[in-house]
């Protein structure tokens, strides 16, 4: 069965917690993992704060990754600043768009979130990128879209899926709970730890806000924060990284039984 390595990190622009900024020590600390599919939150592109370069494109030049897809969920003139999901593997955009906000909060930072779908060995996966914001009802609202039939309902988003992400919700939230009810917490399954480890802040990690949750037909092998003494300073988020297993493919399926894959229906 097709195995993945899945990694997700909100690495704030790039912006260490010693104020250094570097894609160049994101790409160290993602290649440390050595992940096949990588989602990134908080990247800018083109913004004179960052020095006008396009982080994903730094990252992922840095790692030879081929496939970069990226969603803005800011965008003034030519600047953006949003999520991404990189990968080395066949992958195409299947939607990306913005999730709403508070009406009565016009100024509060606009939410986005971004569905590629990954070609793993004769596999595809569909794996939808995410950061929600900070306000209660603000995430509610949010992760409500993301259940509906625009995302997680859509008949294209056929299983297997991965959901990660920075959710800024704590796994006894309302949030994590509903997108719990559809699919199952990765980190809680697999956790190499014995139980889940706190992914922010980097340094002196408390709160479990990154997560990452797969459909019932994915087989979470382990999963695990990612510590290195680089990763302490790169971000003021860990990395959280998920060794996944996806269901057998029919021409594995045809393998097994040993008849050719023309004969099956």
């Amino acid at each position: 069965m097709p195995r993945l390595r899945v990694l997700t990190y909100n690495v704030r622009r790039c912006l260490g917690v010693d104020g250094v900024m570097s894609p160049a020590r994101i790409a160290a600390v993602i290649a440390e993992a050595e992940p096949d599919i990588i989602a990134l939150q908080e990247l800018d592109v083109r913004r004179i704060r960052s020095g006008g370069v396009d982080q994903g494109e730094e990252v992922a030049r840095e790692l030879g990754f081929s496939f970069v897809h990226f969603h803005p969920a800011l965008r003034v003139l030519e600047e953006e600043y949003g999520d991404a999901i990189l990968t080395s593997r066949p992958s195409r955009i299947v939607k990306a768009g913005a999730l709403p906000g508070l009406p009565s909060r016009p100024r509060l930072e606009p939410r986005g979130a971004l569905w590629a779908a990954v070609q793993i060995d004769g596999a595809e996966v569909n794996v939808i990128n995410t950061h929600l914001g900070l306000r209660r009802l603000e995430r509610w609202l949010q992760a409500q879209m993301l259940m509906s039939d625009e995302w997680l309902g859509s008949e294209a988003c056929r299983s297997p899926v991965v959901l990660t992400g920075d959710f800024n919700s704590f796994p006894r939230g309302r949030v994590y709970g509903l997108l719990s009810g559809r699919l199952r917490d990765a980190h809680l399954i697999g956790s190499t730890m014995g139980r889940p480890s706190a992914t922010f802040p980097s340094q002196w990690p408390v709160f479990r806000i990154d997560h990452m949750f797969v459909s019932d037909d994915v087989e979470v092998v382990s999963a695990r924060t990612h510590r290195s003494e680089t990763s302490a300073l790169a971000s003021d988020h860990l990395p959280l990284v998920a060794d996944l297993r996806l269901p057998e493919t029919d021409r594995e399926a045809s393998a097994s039984r040993g008849l050719p894959e023309r004969l099956q229906a």
